[in-house]
Parts: structure tokens; sequence; C-alpha cells
């Protein structure tokens, strides 16, 4: 009996070794290849600190309607390089990098107070800090894919700030962030010491990824693809993408949905490959102002695969609406 304690206890220091220590002794090299992000920036590229966050930010067009236009997940503001020149003739254009993404400042662990940078309700009053930066009191959403849903998160604590919303393949009932317990796991100091790692090692599935958002994955040209990676050769990108994947939860959108007095348009690829096409028939049931848009021969990125479309959806909307 003694003998097989022996034994249990042994096994049991063993695994709390592997799991404790282990962890610790693989090695975490340092990024290279990667520059501040003003050293990536366009020549239109704009930076201003909100909420003290350097925002990366473009804009076009003037007048009193105003778009700010928010990217989906492992995205940029480069996924609305197709309509930012057209939807400036509707009035004043804003898109800009959502914490974690593109060249938008990435702050580490205590460089910040309070709330995460990462985390969604940051995100919503980032935007509408934002908004006031630019001296717009209501603005017309538009968000993409994850975008989408911090885009309705906003309008829902921010009512007065939004004049409508333009849904764009939205993710509000499949919704990212990481399970409770997993969330746990990399919060522990183990975890948060691997987790650049295993961002890195997601990374290397960008292409697949991508190949998937497109409805016809041939039309991803060099040009593109190397817009997609620019992201990736911003100082600390590894380190945001892993904290807002630990500032990111599931929001209470559903029960807000019949609040919404605005009016709303959802746009969705006819073959998203993403974000199934049956959950924008089901947002639309759950809002009363709301529009559906089916683009045909189209995968998840409208304003990217199809523009023209995209753009006629939202003259109709904008024109129908009156907004």
């Amino acid at each position: 009996m003694k003998k097989w304690l022996r034994v249990i206890v042994l096994l049991t220091l063993a695994i709390l070794f592997l799991l404790i220590v282990v962890p610790f002794l693989i090695p975490i090299p340092p990024l290279v290849g990667t520059f501040p992000p003003e050293e990536l920036a366009d020549e239109n590229s704009l930076f201003c600190d909100v909420l003290g966050i350097k925002v990366h930010f473009k804009q076009a067009g003037s007048g009193e309607r105003a778009f700010f236009l928010l990217h989906g997940f492992a995205s940029s503001i480069f996924s609305f390089r197709e309509v930012m020149a057209p939807l400036s003739e509707l009035g004043k254009v804003v898109a800009w990098d959502r914490p974690g993404f593109g060249l938008t400042q990435r702050p580490l662990p205590g460089e910040w107070e309070g709330e995460s940078p990462y985390s969604p309700e940051f995100q919503a009053k980032l935007t509408v800090k934002l908004m006031d930066k630019m001296n717009v009191s209501r603005a017309i959403l538009v968000g993409h894919s994850a975008g989408g849903a911090i885009a309705l998160f906003t309008a829902i604590l921010y009512p007065e700030r939004v004049q409508g919303l333009i849904l764009i393949s939205p993710a509000v009932y499949s919704q990212g962030g990481i399970p409770g317990f997993i969330r746990f796991l990399l919060n522990t100091p183990q975890g948060r010491h691997l987790g650049p790692l295993l961002i890195r090692s997601f990374a290397n599935q960008g292409k697949e990824l991508a190949q998937k958002a497109w409805n016809d994955p041939s039309r991803i040209t060099p040009e593109i693809w190397e817009g997609y990676l620019k992201p990736l050769k911003a100082r600390n990108w590894d380190q945001g993408l892993f904290q807002f994947l630990l500032s990111s939860h599931p929001l209470p959108l559903e029960n807000n949905l019949p609040e919404l007095k605005i009016p709303v348009l959802i746009i969705h690829g006819e073959n998203d490959g993403v974000i199934p096409l049956k959950e924008s028939f089901r947002l639309k049931e759950s809002i009363t102002e709301a529009d559906l848009d089916i683009i045909p021969d189209c995968g998840h990125i409208p304003q990217e695969e199809s523009p023209e479309a995209f753009l006629k959806a939202v003259k109709d909307f904008i024109k129908r609406k009156g907004l």
C-alpha cells in the first residue's frame, strides 16, 4: 500500500512539474522584422490619441452625414479600401483600426489602468470618443463581421450617438471569444508566457482563413495578400492579439435587439463560408427596423469582393430611410 501511495505521489508531482514548470522552459524567440506602426503607415494614414490609445485611421469626404467603419476580426481598415472613396461622396467617412489590429497601438499589460483597451466595452467607448475627436455628434456605423457586433453594441450602449447601422455579415450569434476555462488557463503565468507563441502559430493559418472568406479565392492578388499581412509587421502584434482574445467575451445583444429604434441594413454574401446566411435572416426578424440585402456570388467580405453591389445596397438604404 505504501509503495502504491509513493507511486501516486511521484506521478502527481511529475504532472505538476510538467504543468507548472515546463511551459517556462519553452523559449519565446523575439519577433523579427517588426516596426513601429508609424513606419508602416500609408501616405493617407492618420493617428490620434483617444483614451490613451494611439489610433490609426483614415478619413475621406465631408458633410453632416458621417460613416464610421469598423473592421472584423484579424482584419484592418484595409478591408474597406474599395468602398471608402465612393462612400465619401455621401458624406464624411472614417475607418479606424480597432485595438489589437492594423496599425493602432497595442498596449502591453501594465501600460493601462482599469478595463482592458482590448475589451468590447472599451472599443464601444473608443468609437464614440473617436467621433468626438472628429466633431461628429451622430454617425452611421458600418461594421463588418465582429466589427458588426461592436457597432451594434455601441448603438445599444450609446443610442444617442448612432443614426443608423450597416452590418456586413455580422457576427452577432456566432460571436468570437474563447471559453471561460480556456481564458482562465491562458490567464495563468504559464498561459501568458506561451500565449504569444500560440498566436504566432495561429497566424500561419491566415491564408487558409482568407481563402475561406472569399467566394472566389483566386481573386486574392499578391497585392491584396500583402495588405492583409502588413499588420503582422507591427511591433507587438502577437501580444496585442493575445490580449484581445483574453479580453473578448460574448456580448449581451439578443435581448436588446427589439429595443433598437434606428434604421438597420444587414448585408450578407450569399455564399458566406464564415458566418452562415441564416444568422442574418434571424437578425432581421429580431430588429424591427432592419432590412436585409443578400449579394449573390459573394462570400464573407462583400465590401471587398462585391463593392459595386455593396455600395448600391448602401445608397438605396440611405435614400429609402432618409438618412
